[in-house]
């Protein structure tokens, strides 16, 4: 079993992270599973139907838009990151939070590292499956780099010259 980040903890990972080129075929009805956002686009009246835990993952270069209409039957929004290098799901993240309200998990998925992890929770991730070879223990202390933020951000939407009045 994996072990994640999730809300400032190390924890073990219940849920199963379908391939991008899953099918229907023989996925468990009870198990909490995140799907990648094709399949769900086409089966997702199929997916609804299932007695586990619901979520959806989307690449990069895929919109957070293409859900919006569809975020209350995920529990878990998973946005991966195919290399380090690539921030496109950074802006995934706040639309989430800010502009759809989104209160589920958003998770970092793909290479995420441990010098990533900040600037994530700034944009409204809660939840980072490490790259495989990453330690969580040692990346969670990571969330502390900073003590202060002058700008604002989805984890402080209020900029330190307002906190400071």
């Amino acid at each position: 079993m994996q072990r994640l980040i999730k809300n400032g903890a190390v924890v073990n990972d219940s849920w199963h992270v379908l391939d991008k080129d899953a099918t229907l075929d023989g996925l468990p009805n009870s198990d909490s599973i995140i799907v990648p956002l094709a399949l769900w686009l086409e089966h997702a009246h199929a997916l609804k139907a299932r007695d586990g835990g619901l979520g959806v993952w989307l690449d990069s270069d895929e919109e957070v838009e293409s859900i919006a209409g569809d975020l209350d039957h995920f529990q878990v929004i998973a946005l991966n990151f195919p290399v380090f290098s690539d921030g496109r799901n950074y802006s995934n993240a706040r639309l989430l939070r800010d502009r759809y309200q989104y209160q589920g998990e958003v998770r970092a998925i793909g290479d995420v590292l441990r010098d990533q992890l900040f600037f994530m929770q700034r944009c409204g991730f809660d939840a980072f499956a490490l790259r495989a070879d990453r330690n969580a223990e040692e990346a969670l202390e990571s969330l502390k780099d900073f003590s202060n933020c002058y700008q604002a951000a989805t984890d402080q939407p209020l900029p330190l010259f307002r906190r400071r009045a």
